[in-house]
């Protein structure tokens, strides 16, 4: 069984470090509690400050998968 769509994506194509885990804490309450929101980052250093935060902020990491034009997305659930 697959986790459902995420009910928000940021379209974080072209920022660097550390905007996207700056719009990312911007949005995170944007989503309801066990609701998944995505990350869409071309950035490479988003593939380790996505896990850090999460574990930094108490939110669960979902993984990583990819944006329909290959661009790496990084799977956030919130949980608080």
């Amino acid at each position: 069984m697959t986790d459902p769509e995420p009910a928000f994506e940021l379209d974080c194509r072209g920022k660097r470090c550390p905007l996207p885990i700056i719009e990312l804490a911007r949005h995170i309450e944007g989503v309801a509690v066990g609701e998944l929101l995505a990350v869409v980052s071309d950035d490479v250093a988003a593939r380790a400050d996505v896990p850090a935060w999460c574990r930094m902020r108490g939110q669960e990491y979902g993984g990583e998968d990819a944006a329909g034009d290959g661009v790496p997305r990084y799977l956030v659930r919130r949980l608080v």
